[in-house]
C-alpha cells in the first residue's frame, strides 16, 4: 500500500500547525482530510491531497459527517492516523476566568478531541491506525493565567495515557506532541483575549492581577517570536502520524523539551521560582513582580 492508498484527518486545519501538518503530509502523498470550520477556510486550505471537510469538533453533526465521510471513501482508502489539534487559548488567572469560558476551553481542547476520536476508532482499529494528540508544553507546566488552558491539556495528556494502555493490545498506536514555542495565529487570538479581559477589570481587580497579565501578554508575544516556524512543526507532527515505530511522547522545540524534563524532576518550589524568573522582566517598569513569585 502507498501512501496515497491511506486518509489522515486533522483537525483545526485552517492555519498554523494544522495547515503546515496538512501540507507536509500531502506533500508525503497521503490525502489529508483537513478539519477547518468555514467555508471560507475550507477554500483558503484546499490543494493537491488535501481535502476541506467542515468539522467543529465541538458540534456532533460535523464529527458524525466526517465519521461517515471516512468509512464511505470513494477509493475505499483506510485511516491512517486522525490528529487532534484544534485549540484555543483563553488566559485569565482562576479568580476572574468565568464559568463558561473554562468550560468553552474544555469543550475545543479536551471534550471535542475525545468526541472526535470516539467516532473514528471503529476506522482505525480496521486500519491499525494512529491517534495523534496535539498537547502542549502547557500539559506539563501550568504558567499563571494558564489554568484552563493548562487543565485542559494536563486532561488531554492524561486521557492519552489511558487510552494508549487500552489500545497498544488491538493494533492501534497513540501519541502525544508537546509544542513549546511556535509561530502560530493560535497566541495572538489569545493575547487579544487576554487584553479585552484586563480592560474590563475593577480596580481592586487590577491590583491585584493587572500587572501579571500584562507581564503574560510580553511574554507570550516573546515566546512566539522565538519559536520556531509553523511548517517545522508540522515535520514532526507528521512524522509522529506516520513513522512506523514512533515515540509515546514528542516535543517541539529546545524550550519543550528543557522544560518538560524540568518538570518531571525539580520541586515544586523550585519550579515555581524558575518560571518566576522567568516572567519577571516581563512585568511593567515600576510595577512589582509579587505575581509572578
Amino acid at each position: 500500500m502507498t501512501t496515497s492508498d491511506e486518509l489522515v484527518l486533522i483537525s483545526g486545519a485552517s492555519t498554523g500547525m494544522g495547515a503546515a501538518t496538512a501540507r507536509e503530509l500531502a506533500r508525503r502523498g497521503y490525502h489529508v482530510l483537513a478539519g477547518v470550520r468555514r467555508e471560507a477556510d475550507a477554500d483558503a486550505v484546499r490543494a493537491s491531497g488535501i481535502e476541506p471537510v467542515i468539522l467543529d469538533i465541538t458540534d456532533p453533526e460535523h464529527i458524525e459527517a466526517v465519521a461517515r465521510r471516512i468509512a464511505a471513501d470513494p477509493a475505499g482508502r483506510p485511516l491512517r492516523a486522525v490528529i487532534n489539534n484544534a485549540g484555543i487559548a483563553v488566559n485569565a488567572p482562576v479568580e476572574l476566568l468565568s464559568m463558561a469560558e473554562w468550560r468553552h476551553q474544555f469543550e475545543v481542547n479536551f471534550f471535542g478531541h475525545v468526541a472526535v476520536t470516539q467516532a473514528v476508532l471503529p476506522a482505525l482499529h480496521a486500519s491499525s491506525g494512529r491517534v495523534v494528540n496535539i498537547s502542549s508544553i502547557g500539559g506539563k507546566v501550568a504558567m499563571p493565567t494558564y489554568g484552563a488552558y493548562g487543565g485542559a491539556k494536563f486532561a488531554l495528556e492524561a486521557m492519552s495515557d489511558a487510552l494508549r494502555r487500552e489500545l497498544a493490545p488491538h493494533g492501534v498506536q497513540v501519541v502525544v506532541v508537546e509544542p513549546g514555542g511556535v509561530r502560530t495565529e493560535m497566541t495572538g487570538h489569545g493575547i487579544a483575549r487576554l487584553n479585552d479581559t484586563l480592560a474590563g477589570l475593577s480596580p481592586a481587580e487590577r491590583g491585584r492581577y493587572g500587572g501579571l497579565m500584562r507581564a503574560i501578554v510580553s511574554h507570550a508575544t516573546a515566546f512566539t517570536a522565538s519559536g520556531l516556524p509553523a511548517e517545522a512543526a508540522g515535520r514532526v507532527i507528521a512524522d509522529a502520524a506516520t513513522v512506523r515505530r514512533p515515540r509515546t511522547r514528542y516535543t517541539i522545540g529546545r524550550d519543550a523539551a528543557v522544560l518538560t524534563r524540568l518538570s518531571r524532576i525539580l520541586p515544586d518550589r523550585l519550579l515555581d521560582r524558575l518560571l518566576a524568573a522567568d516572567l519577571r522582566p516581563h512585568f511593567p517598569k515600576g510595577q512589582p513582580a509579587t505575581s509572578a513569585a
